[in-house]
């Protein structure tokens, strides 16, 4: 298994030297001091050895040929160990040759390398570990150490014993399994930390959103109210119009048939010169009476718009003092200032005097309407009472001024009709006609009296519809186009009117609860939706990193249950062989190795010290002890054996714990330094046995051990400090000398 072992700047072989290993057992001999125990330190070093009291060293340096006189010190020491992996002992790799290097520089640095691709020193350890090459060197038993076993910690022994059984490989499956369920349990924690950062966020997004389903509720609301009270509205003005309009004209025809009779009478009044003079009088109270009524007209159609918008007034300050959502946009009253302006400008034109002066107090009125209204938020329904006083004291001015000029028409008709009295009292005849004159003058009052309702009843509806459109405006920019999108109404519902005026005063509410709850939302409702979406990939990863720790638990617990059962039934199995090879070499008696029992409780100190011990290492290992018997003795412990005893029994068991798993290779340094002639013939013949299994490199001076071997190396020193190899096969050496 074993082919070569390359050695260059290491300790003191200074230049390149290759041992080749073609034999099962291959002997190093040499003196003391030529560095024939480097061979072994080679080894060890290749291995990944980290101890450099293993080595003899004290630092990585010392590992380097340091120069002499005639050959300058190296800058690197590297070992290579080449194995022949036809039969794959190393499973992983696909070669038949598979070389492992490590080199150390002198600032301390070392490289691994497996057949020339650098490598870490974790993944040598794996792959020896696959072969039964473990790091505690259980294969590697170098001078001095023979006993070492021996005098090892009960669980430094339980490592040795692992190592040597092949247990390594499932060592290193747990451990990377507990990194891994380490890393898992971090990540764990990471995402609880990340969810539980979140939660808050999500929870505050969410109170958002479902404001806004709230105010989406709310625009379904307004939308739905909107286009109820639009289709109403403009049924009401639309057929309010057309009615007024209809009334209108006829009592407009039925003025100029009046008109019309009233002129005959006149016509025939004016044939003679009294007749001309009471028909001047008479036309002359007519233009009087006419101006004043004309006066009325203009005063009636001006007052209906002045009570609507007091009539609105008053019921904007009744809907303030019990519903505070109501509001009066300032587009609605910029709106009616500019209307009152154009409508004064209209008539200033017309007639001076009274008619002059009404429509300068309707602008006083209009503009303290307008300044009302624009004052502080906080005086807001003082403002609205103030007002609402002042625009019924103009109302009262202009009620009185047409109670002025109700009784001028009074005035100006009595006037008219004593001029036609007095133009027809010379006439028979015109008693009569002057009782149809005033019948006539009588129904011509009316008619304009009426006409003068009218005409108000038209500017309150030109009111109307100019507030409808300044809320269809609004009901457009709060919740868009839908508003406008209802059918027409063709007949009023039999509701009162004050059915609609509510539906106006829950669509202000609307309004301004809609504005209040904010826009559409979409970069709320962006932010939610990937906040929640990290959250439930968060909560998927979480499942994912549970479901994989619970699966490391379970590997981990099977791990533990196969390094259990395999250690059982190696440890079985090496005691088997420890006593076999330990009466072989004693001629009797028996060994074997016992789990460590902690001592039980005596006394109170004693139950504190192994209750402290249980709870500081609850899942400690027992270590191994080792349990002797020497034949005609009565030694039961190791510090009773002497030197000799104790380099058999550590022999024994090294050899026992190498059949029961060979390792490749095992190289044994001077390990048979302390028997005699007879134990040396035995140990040879362990040796012979042991090289069926596993190849062996043995450092020696004993003759006996040397002549088991098939190629001896000899290992010189020159006078430089340089280790020198001679090497001699014994096949070949036979086949020259015979």
């Amino acid at each position: 298994m074993l082919k070569r072992l390359e050695i260059a700047g290491f300790k003191s072989f200074a230049k390149k030297t290759v041992l080749d290993f073609s034999s099962s057992v291959t002997s190093v001999v040499g003196p003391n001091g030529s560095g024939k125990s480097n061979v072994a330190e080679a080894f060890r070093f290749a291995l990944g050895e980290q101890s450099m009291k293993s080595m003899r060293g004290k630092r990585s340096e010392d590992l380097i040929w340091s120069g002499s006189n005639i050959t300058p010190r190296a800058n690197r020491a590297a070992v290579t160990i080449v194995f022949d992996n036809r039969a794959r002992i190393f499973p992983k790799l696909e070669f038949d040759e598979v070389s492992i290097e490590r080199a150390v520089f002198r600032d301390g640095a070392s490289e691994y390398a497996i057949n020339g691709s650098k490598v870490r020193l974790r993944d040598v350890q794996e792959l020896l570990a696959s072969a039964n090459i473990g790091e505690t060197g259980h294969h590697i038993i170098s001078q001095g150490e023979a006993d070492r076993i021996l005098t090892a910690q009960p669980r430094e022994r339980r490592a040795m014993l692992e190592d040597a059984l092949g247990l390594k490989v499932f060592e290193f499956k747990k451990q990377e399994a507990e990194r891994k369920l380490e890393r898992t349990e971090e990540n764990v924690a990471q995402v609880e930390a990340l969810r539980r950062e979140i939660a808050p966020h999500i929870r505050f997004l969410q109170k958002q959103v479902e404001k806004l389903e709230r105010a989406e509720e709310l625009a379904k609301e307004l939308r739905a109210a909107s286009q109820t009270y639009f289709a109403i509205e403009e049924a009401y003005i639309r057929i309010e119009r057309e009615r007024t309009e209809a009334a209108t004209q006829e009592a407009t025809g039925r003025l100029r048939a009046v008109e019309a009779e009233l002129a005959l009478f006149e016509e025939r009044a004016t044939t003679d010169s009294e007749g001309m003079k009471r028909s001047e009088a008479v036309r002359q109270a007519e233009r009087n009476l006419d101006r004043i009524t004309a006066e009325r007209s203009v005063l009636a159609r001006d007052l209906g718009r002045i009570e609507g918008a007091l009539n609105e007034a008053k019921k904007r300050s009744v809907a303030v003092a019990r519903d505070p959502y109501v509001k009066i946009p300032r587009e609605d009253l910029s709106a009616l200032k500019e209307e009152v302006d154009t409508q004064v400008a209209l008539v200033e034109g017309a007639e001076p005097g009274a008619i002059h002066a009404a429509i300068q107090s309707l602008r006083n009125a209009m503009a303290a309407f307008f300044e009302r209204y624009a004052g502080p938020a906080d005086d807001f329904m003082a403002d609205e009472e103030l007002m609402a006083k002042e625009l019924e004291g103009k109302r009262e001015d202009m009620v009185r001024k047409d109670a002025e000029l109700t009784e001028e028409t009074e005035r100006a008709r009595s006037e008219l009709a004593n001029a036609r009295e007095r133009m027809m009292a010379h006439e028979e005849t015109g008693r009569e006609q002057n009782r149809r004159l005033l019948d006539l003058a009588e129904s011509k009052a009316k008619v304009e009296s009426e006409l003068a309702r009218h005409s108000a009843h038209l500017g309150q509806l030109d009111y109307l519809a100019e507030e409808l459109e300044q809320n269809r405006r609004e009901a457009v920019a709060l919740v868009g186009v839908n508003a406008l999108s209802y059918e027409a109404v063709s007949e009023l519902p039999h509701e009162d009117r004050r059915v609609q005026e509510d539906r106006k005063r829950a669509m202000e509410r609307l309004k301004i609860r809609v504005e209040e709850a904010g826009g559409s939302g979409e970069d709320v409702r962006s932010e939610y939706k990937e906040a929640t979406e990290r959250e439930s990939f968060l909560a998927t990863e979480l499942e994912d990193l549970a479901a994989s720790a619970a699966g490391l638990r379970s590997l981990i617990a099977e791990l533990d249950g196969e390094l259990q059962k395999s250690f059982a039934e190696g440890l079985a199995k090496v005691n088997a062989s420890f006593g076999e090879f330990f009466g072989l070499m004693f001629g009797g008696g028996g060994a074997k190795l016992v789990l460590e029992e902690f001592a039980q409780p005596g006394s109170e100190d004693e139950e504190d010290e192994y209750e402290t011990e249980v709870k500081r290492k609850p899942n400690q290992k027992p270590g191994i002890e080792i349990s002797v018997h020497l034949p005609k003795k009565r030694v039961q412990s190791l510090m009773q054996l002497s030197g000799g005893e104790r380099a058999l029994t550590s022999i024994a068991l090294i050899f026992a714990m190498s059949q029961v798993n060979p390792p490749p290779f095992l190289i044994l340094d001077e390990t048979d330094a302390a028997l005699d002639e007879a134990n040396s013939r035995r140990y040879g013949d362990m040796i012979e046995n042991l090289s069926h299994k596993s190849q062996l490199i043995v450092i020696t001076h004993n003759r006996e051990t040397m002549s088991r071997a098939s190629i001896l190396y000899g290992v010189t020193m020159g006078a430089d400090g340089i280790s020198k190899l001679l090497s001699v096969k014994f096949e070949e050496a036979q086949a020259v000398a015979k």
